[in-house]
């Protein structure tokens, strides 16, 4: 069982691997091996207790001796290929987001995800205020996907998604949708949601009888992943990311 966290009033008070992963030096895992490998000192003192709580305003933490300062706040948009992870590592050696970023000098966490074959617009950051202003489902940040369907919706399945469907995990909150051609047997459509379900655009469709061939993420409230290439990826500007964390940051209303 891990330390309790000690009464400290309104003192900033976090442990000793989440000081090091906030401040970008790296992931919570890769903390907690520096931890145990004694790197790190707090005020001095060698800790080897990942769970071990700092006071932010107090202590000096430092590690292999050089001081440990929050690092600049980091605000990416990549455009996610499909057959990439959003993950760190994988044990089968597949390939992950981290190897479209390794320019990148400071740690960034993905801000939600986006399964193996789904593509698109992909949020990676360091500042944990604005991943959960992002993935919150109380914020309810839209977040608009193109979709090729394995078959040709009708207008009544299009309501249906419009209303919201039921899924095993109960029903969806209303959806904008678009149709956006039909080609052969397939329907192209622009689908916005405002949950964070898993896989929940693809089981939407099945609960109409269809399934998803195609599937890319092509904006989170008012940021459009644009010209961007697949696979590239660029900092966000000020106000986008204002955009994102204001509630008037939504695409549509």
């Amino acid at each position: 069982m891990p330390p309790r966290k000690p009464a400290a009033g309104h003192r900033p008070l976090k442990t000793l691997e989440r000081v090091l992963s906030k401040a970008g030096f790296g992931s919570r895992t890769e903390a907690r091996s520096w931890i145990g490998a004694g790197r790190v000192r707090v005020n001095g003192k060698l800790i080897q207790t990942p769970d071990h709580w700092v006071d932010l305003e107090r202590d000096r933490v430092t590690l292999d001796d050089k001081p440990v300062r929050a690092g600049r706040k980091i605000y990416l948009l990549l455009y996610k290929p499909k057959g990439y992870l959003t993950t760190y590592k994988d044990p089968q050696g597949r390939p992950t987001v981290y190897d479209l970023i390794q320019d990148l000098d400071q740690w960034v966490f993905p801000v939600g995800r986006l399964d193996l074959d789904t593509s698109g617009l992909l949020l990676l950051t360091n500042d944990t205020q604005f991943a959960e202003r992002i993935t919150n489902p109380a914020y309810k940040a839209p977040k608009t996907y193109l979709v090729k369907t394995a078959s040709r919706l009708g207008d009544g399945e299009l309501e249906q998604l419009r209303r919201g469907v039921l899924l095993s995990d109960g029903a969806t909150q209303p959806a904008l949708v678009q149709r956006l051609r039909d080609s052969g047997n397939h329907t192209f459509l622009e689908l916005t949601i405002t949950e964070g379900r898993n896989r929940q655009v693809r089981r939407m469709i099945e609960a109409v009888d269809s399934s998803v061939l195609k599937l890319v993420r092509t904006a989170i409230g008012a940021i459009q992943i644009g010209e961007l290439g697949i696979g590239k990826h660029r900092q966000l500007e000020a106000p986008e990311v204002s955009a994102l964390t204001c509630p008037s940051g939504s695409r549509r209303g």
